[in-house]
């Protein structure tokens, strides 16, 4: 039983790892093609100007669709570090629970539709770019290019990692095993619910830093790994929600110093 619940570990810790590969690789491979003005990846052939802003601005279904993977992408490689600890004890608690049976579907439902909340924000997020990019509020890069816009999604975000809300949500991402112990149903039916359940309050945790991403970059991979450090830590530091209020004050203390640049 000991040796097969190490290897069930060690399949899981590799799918795991592998998905987060792939996923980074992906993005890095994307930043880089845009960097030198290439967005076929995104479903936009460059104008014969060479004008980035004229292609941004001719969004088609093919262009949506593929930034939502963008979206998607980037939420697998920066959530899956994040959530690895919860994935390993449901793949323990499944396997002791059911030793003679495979267990391997109901981790795959449970990944899967913690995944699929994050396909669900993925969305959003494409549509709150479109709406953006045709208000000139991001640049073709993905970058805001309103101060006040950064000023207020920097303010929101501050706020919300002080709120009792973000705390709640952090408190269950923060302890797999008293999620399981209060929240645990049994076959795959359950194994989606409680899939669909975490990924609810990872959500609930994170989505607002998400929103961070317009201020440095969406394709900015420096600022892309700082948010999803800042994301590991307060989820799996001994003192993890002092790590995330410490980033939240951070972050309002960034949006003050630039009100008072912009009023003085």
């Amino acid at each position: 039983m000991e040796r097969v619940l190490i290897r069930d570990r060690a399949l899981v810790i590799i799918a795991l790892a592998v998905l987060s590969i792939l996923s980074w690789s992906y993005l890095a491979v994307l930043a880089r093609d845009m960097a030198q003005g290439d967005m076929s990846l995104m479903g936009m052939a460059a104008m014969a100007t060479g004008s980035m802003q004229a292609t941004m601005s001719q969004w088609t279904t093919t262009t949506f669709a593929l930034m939502a993977v963008m979206w998607f992408v980037m939420m697998v490689g920066m959530m899956v570090p994040s959530a690895a600890p919860m994935i390993l004890l449901f793949a323990t608690v499944t396997r002791k629970q059911s030793w003679d049976e495979n267990p391997g579907l109901r981790i795959a439902i449970f990944t899967g539709t913690y995944l699929f909340i994050w396909a669900l924000f993925s969305i959003a997020a494409t549509i709150g770019q479109w709406a953006l990019t045709e208000a000139a509020l991001v640049s073709p890069m993905m970058v805001g290019t309103s101060k006040w816009l950064t000023i207020v999604l920097l303010a929101a975000c501050g706020i919300y990692q002080l709120t009792p809300l973000k705390q709640a949500c952090l408190g269950k991402c923060r302890s797999p095993l008293a999620f399981l112990m209060t929240g645990w149903l049994p076959g795959d039916l359950g194994a989606l619910k409680m899939g669909l359940s975490h990924g609810a309050y990872c959500l609930g945790c994170c989505w607002l830093l998400m929103g961070l991403l317009f201020v440095g970059g969406v394709m900015n991979l420096l600022w892309v790994a700082v948010i999803a450090i800042l994301v590991l830590g307060e989820k799996v530091l001994p003192r993890g929600d002092l790590f995330g209020k410490f980033g939240g004050g951070v972050i309002l203390a960034l949006a003050a110093y630039m009100i008072a640049g912009e009023l003085f």
